[in-house]
């Protein structure tokens, strides 16, 4: 696994007031919260790499992210940096989570993210789901697979059409 690129310890993490009120679909939605070594330099790559937008930042007292929250695609995640039991990729050697973003396309997205950093360990495909899909490695870590919807299927046909490939996708 890469090391993730890191911030200097004297830097502080920014501190950024909320983008408006707590939006509803928090109450009904599970919003992915992650943890990363560097959240400054995260937050950077996530903007350069997937278009995030950043509601809010809030740094702690040795310049860490305490906690902030960006949009990927209008998608909320969460994240911050790991710190005692609260640990990253890195610690781990593996990540056990994969965020998945539909995004209006995933082509473009890809290209966006390899050129920013990102590993590309699937190339965008067309999938037996009706998706076309695409899987990266940010720097810091976690894995992330970007989606373009490109019909609508009933379980039924998105089960035959699983069953025909073998019963593994792409």
């Amino acid at each position: 696994m890469t090391a993730a690129p890191t911030t200097s310890p004297t830097s502080p993490a920014p501190a950024t007031p909320a983008v408006g009120p707590v939006p509803a679909a928090y109450r009904h939605a599970v919003v992915p919260h992650i943890l990363v070594d560097d959240a400054v330099g995260a937050l950077a790559f996530y903007e350069r790499a997937f278009g995030a937008e950043p509601r809010f930042v809030l740094g702690g007292p040795e310049g860490e992210v305490t906690h902030a929250e960006i949009t990927v695609a209008g998608a909320v995640l969460m994240l911050g940096d790991a710190r005692g039991d609260l640990r990253s990729p890195a610690s781990l050697g593996a990540t056990p989570v994969i965020p998945h973003v539909h995004v209006p396309g995933v082509d473009a997205l890809t290209d966006r993210a390899t050129a920013a950093g990102a590993t590309l360990l699937k190339a965008p495909a067309d999938q037996f789901h009706g998706d076309r899909t695409a899987m990266l490695r940010a720097p810091y870590g976690h894995l992330w697979i970007f989606l373009t919807h490109l019909e609508d299927l009933t379980a039924e046909e998105i089960a035959r059409r699983l069953a025909e490939t073998g019963g593994t996708s792409g």
